[in-house]
Formats: C-alpha cells, sequence, structure tokens
C-alpha cells in the first residue's frame, strides 16, 4: 500500500494529470463518490440531507495555491457569499478554509486581512476552520492560528498526526484552549518530517487524540474533532470516551462526505456528534488524489468505473 499511496501522492502534484484527468467522464463518476457537486446549490442540498440524518456539516471550496491576490480576494468573497447562503436556509455549516487559496504564498499579512473577514462575518455562531497543507507551510499556519485565535474563540486549525513535530505543536497551542482537528495527513512528506509507516502514524494519532479527549476533562477549553476514517482507531477512541466518562456532546467525529457512511450515520445515532466535510467547486482534482492516497482501497472505484465506462 506505500506504493500505491505514493503513486497516487505524486499524481496530486502533475501538472499534466491536473489538467488531463478531469476530462474523462469515468474520473468525474468516481470522484462524485466523494462530492456531492462542483457547485455551492449541490453542497447545500447535500447539507439539508445531512441535518435531516441529525448529521452535522463543513463546507471547503476546493483549490489552493493562488498566484494573484484578485484571486484570494475572490475566493474571500466566495466564502462571505456561502455564509449569505448558509444563513438564509438556517444552516449552522462550518467553514474550512486553505491558507494559501487566501494568499499565503503572496504575503502572509494579505493572507491574514481575507481570512479576518471571513471568521469576522461568520460572526460567532459558525465555526471556521484552517486547513493545514503540506509540513513546508505548518509554521506560517500556526502563526496565523494564533494571531486569528486573539480575536476570536471560534477559529480552528488542522493538525496533522503524522508529523512528528505535531506533539509539540499541540503542547505549544494548549494555553490558547484551541479547538483542534486531528487529521493522519495526506502530503507526500519526507521521511525525516514524518512517520513512514502505518501502524506508527496510528499509535501517533491516539496518542495525541487522547491528549486532547484529557484536556477536555481537565479544563473544558479545548474543542476536539476526532477526523479520522479509520474504524479501528474510531472504536479505540469511542471506548477511551466511555470509559474517562465524557459527555458525548465534548467533542466531534469529521469524515468526508461519502467515505464510511454507514458509520457517519451510526455515531450519530447512539448520540455521538458526527461532521461530515463537504467539499465541491471545480479545481478537485490534487484533492481527490490525497483521498484516494488516504486511503488506496477507494481506488477499486476508480477501476469499476473505468470498466462500466
Amino acid at each position: 500500500m506505500g506504493i500505491v499511496r505514493s503513486l497516487f501522492l505524486a499524481g496530486s502534484q502533475s501538472q499534466w494529470l491536473k489538467e488531463r484527468a478531469p476530462r474523462y467522464s469515468f474520473v468525474r463518476r468516481a470522484v462524485s463518490r466523494f462530492m456531492p457537486g462542483e457547485t455551492v446549490q449541490e453542497a447545500l442540498d447535500a447539507a439539508l440531507a445531512m441535518r435531516n440524518l441529525s448529521v452535522g456539516t463543513i463546507f471547503t471550496y476546493l483549490g489552493e495555491n493562488v498566484t494573484d491576490a484578485s484571486e484570494a480576494d475572490g475566493v474571500t468573497k466566495h466564502y462571505l457569499g456561502v455564509i449569505d447562503r448558509l444563513r438564509e436556509r438556517g444552516l449552522e455549516t462550518a467553514l474550512s478554509v486553505k491558507l494559501t487559496q487566501l494568499g499565503l504564498d503572496l504575503n502572509k499579512d494579505l493572507c491574514y486581512e481575507n481570512l479576518d473577514r471571513i471568521i469576522t462575518y461568520a460572526g460567532g455562531q459558525r465555526p471556521v476552520w484552517i486547513d493545514m497543507e503540506s509540513s513546508s507551510y505548518v509554521d506560517a499556519t500556526l502563526d496565523l492560528y494564533r494571531r486569528a485565535r486573539t480575536s476570536s474563540p471560534h477559529v480552528g486549525v488542522c493538525l496533522q498526526a503524522y508529523l512528528y513535530r505535531t506533539a509539540s505543536d499541540l503542547s505549544s497551542l494548549m494555553p490558547l484552549d484551541p479547538m483542534i482537528r486531528l487529521v493522519k495527513g495526506a502530503y507526500n512528506e519526507p521521511p525525516e518530517r514524518a512517520f513512514p509507516r502505518k501502524q506508527e502514524v496510528d499509535e501517533n494519532y491516539f496518542s495525541l487524540a487522547a491528549r486532547l479527549l484529557d484536556r477536555k476533562t481537565s479544563s473544558g477549553g479545548v474543542r476536539a474533532a476526532i477526523a479520522t476514517h479509520d474504524c479501528k482507531l474510531i472504536e479505540r477512541l469511542l471506548a477511551y470516551a466511555t470509559s474517562h466518562q465524557l459527555p458525548k456532546g465534548s467533542f466531534e467525529f469529521e469524515m468526508l462526505y461519502g467515505i464510511q457512511r454507514t458509520q457517519q450515520l451510526r455515531l450519530a445515532r447512539e448520540g455521538w456528534k458526527s461532521v461530515v466535510l463537504i467539499a465541491y467547486g471545480t479545481q478537485w482534482f490534487s484533492w481527490y488524489m490525497r483521498r484516494l492516497a488516504e486511503r488506496p482501497a477507494n481506488a477499486w472505484f476508480v477501476a469499476r468505473s473505468l470498466v462500466s465506462n
């Protein structure tokens, strides 16, 4: 599986594939498993359906590494418009943003201005998550998160369990009483920065998640999102939460639209907070390849689509 994962990650960085693969109908059919569509309206329809199943939602508008300040401004205005549409429908859907889509590669202050516009417009009832990108962006991302956290308690940041540094990063953030989304990680990282073996990543994930939940128990200040599709990890953490008598609403499980749907609904039925991240937009290829890299078994869906084409 390590070779397959590496191939998908390499593919996610290929400009040639990014330009050509979306032209094929079988690729578009395969990616539809992981996103309801490319438009905001399709994302809204999916969010309404999830609400009827007692499952929460987060929206993310796909894209990254913008090269022009006007493009970053356009993304920011897009999110402001999405907030208006969510309010019109009475949806409490949160947002998840990528800082390179808001101009981080251009200017850090420009990026923060765009981020702050979104957080301010979202208000106190709609969380804004800052997604984590490759390891070269971690320091800048955490700097901007700390800056944003001083003005709003409703902003969170993603941490990646496959990076060696994450345990230290988590310790540095704890005094802020942060919102933390913990993921495994889906970028092609060198071995000197990331655990090379799945078992090591899994154990580090459990250790970090337990720290988040322990902190939640002791201080009530940290808000934790357990973002994984790994059923074994989920069961371990459910057992941990139960044994430590954690209230079911004190943290949330987050998964991607279309992945482990049975698990998403089961958690909601049992009273746990279950949340689905809904991605949309036309810039989906790199994101999709990283989703396949996270769980190479999903490639069977691509193969079946090819056969049926």
